[in-house]
């Protein structure tokens, strides 16, 4: 995100007619950088069909309830999320072939499609800042042989996945610098066999209150993922079933989580609003059996403060998560470093990784043995720079991993499953 965001945002609240003046509304100043987008949706009007003349070829209306969200949810052209013609004012343009630069934040240097960008604009209207990326639009690696470096889609492949299932393969790694998703320059992800240790016992967590997050075995019945997975507003469900091992000859194996323990630190909205507690962003999960004694676990290594800095950044990280563009393959990095280490347990790193991968492990290796250092959190602000992009370190956590293990930490989820709007495909 850019410093004339801020100015802008400040610009926008202060003289819109909409805008009342409440205690609830944001200091643009403070705004971390996974916040400006959120704002940027809440002071402003919703998407609004886009400046421009339709030539008619497309039809429709915007029934579908992910209309006017900014993004096409048609299928054949767009996520998919709705039937044919029900999302026209996101999917008209896209239909037709135009492109152009209505909207109000285009041409400031920042792709605003929602998925690669800030989600700012509607698809289609922010031309100058995304046209490096349109050709990756609504396209994914979630093909078996994604990866593998053959181009199987059909027409421009063998055919041997869908179309637009083999992205990585059919059009190239190369990735700009400037989009949300986490690539350097370049997306070095691979597929992990989850029939072979470590990668079995990383697993996803679909939780009873909607959403997914990747966790890690880490004792027989102990799971470590992201706080910010589980939180909700000023309490925590953590109720949900952990999948792993899919790959494994006697089939997946999944687990119940019953209960939590989180940072004594931990407060959702300071996390959402700043960067300042990103090293409490880690909760431990209890299964309701430990499937660890019939898969194994990982160890846990708080490295910077046994090793230093100097010496953890030059270790060779091992990262793996359930990504969203991936299907449902654990995809990963091997050999990926920390190129920061903060004093508030955090990371920066340079392995690629994306929406999904909240609560993934960055691990390294001894032999055959893997330690989890680190897990998978956010991002943060880097003006005129791409995104650094954050883990909170093993350091802060590992102190409370033996009581919790051993039920003198962590408290049960009893409450009722919430009902919760679905998440769209993709997301």
């Amino acid at each position: 995100m850019k410093e004339f965001w801020i100015a802008g945002l400040t610009l926008l609240l202060a003289g819109s007619a909409n805008a009342q003046t409440t205690s609830s509304e944001p200091d643009p100043s403070q705004l971390s950088s996974r916040e400006i987008t959120r704002y940027l949706h809440t002071y402003t009007q919703k998407p609004q069909r886009p400046q421009g003349v339709s030539t008619g070829r497309y039809r429709g209306v915007d029934s579908c309830r992910w209309a006017n969200d900014g993004e096409c949810d048609d299928p054949g052209i767009g996520t998919g999320a709705c039937t044919v013609g029900t999302d026209y004012s996101d999917c008209w343009r896209i239909a037709e072939g135009v492109e152009d630069n209505s909207c109000q934040w285009a041409n400031d240097n920042e792709c605003d499609e929602p998925g690669f960008g800030t989600g700012a604009c509607t698809q289609a209207t922010d031309l100058a800042d995304c046209g490096s990326v349109i050709e990756l639009r609504f396209r994914n690696d979630s093909c078996e042989t994604a990866f593998d470096g053959v181009c199987n889609e059909p027409e421009i492949g063998d055919g041997r996945c869908e179309e637009r299932t083999d992205r990585a393969d059919c059009m190239g790694r190369d990735r700009p610098l400037g989009i949300n998703d986490h690539f350097f320059g370049h997306d070095d992800r691979i597929f992990m066999d989850t029939a072979q240790f470590p990668w079995s016992v990383i697993g996803q967590v679909d939780f009873d209150a909607g959403g997914a997050c990747t966790a890690t075995l880490i004792a027989e019945d102990v799971l470590i993922t992201a706080a910010h997975c589980i939180s909700e507003g000023n309490s925590a469900d953590s109720r949900g079933v952990f999948n792993t091992a899919s790959a494994r000859r006697g089939g997946p194996v999944s687990a119940r989580v019953i209960g939590h323990f989180m940072d004594p630190d931990w407060n959702e909205q300071r996390f959402s609003n700043t960067d300042d507690i990103d090293g409490t962003d880690w909760a431990l999960l209890r299964l309701d059996r430990p499937i660890g004694r019939e898969l194994g676990y990982v160890g846990v290594r708080a490295l910077v403060d046994e090793v230093g800095n100097r010496q953890a950044r030059q270790m060779d990280l091992y990262q793996a998560g359930y990504s969203w563009d991936t299907g449902t393959h654990l995809s990963g990095n091997i050999g990926c470093n920390m190129t920061r280490i903060y004093r508030d347990n955090t990371m920066a790193h340079d392995c690629d990784t994306t929406r999904g991968d909240s609560g993934s492990p960055f691990m390294i290796r001894e032999g055959d043995e893997y330690f989890i250092v680190a897990t998978d959190s956010n991002f943060r602000r880097n003006p005129g720079q791409p995104m650094t992009y954050i883990a909170a370190r093993a350091d802060r956590w590992v102190e409370y991993l033996e009581d919790f293990r051993n039920g003198r930490l962590g408290r049960a989820d009893s409450r009722p499953t919430n009902t919760t709007k679905p998440v769209k495909e993709g997301d």
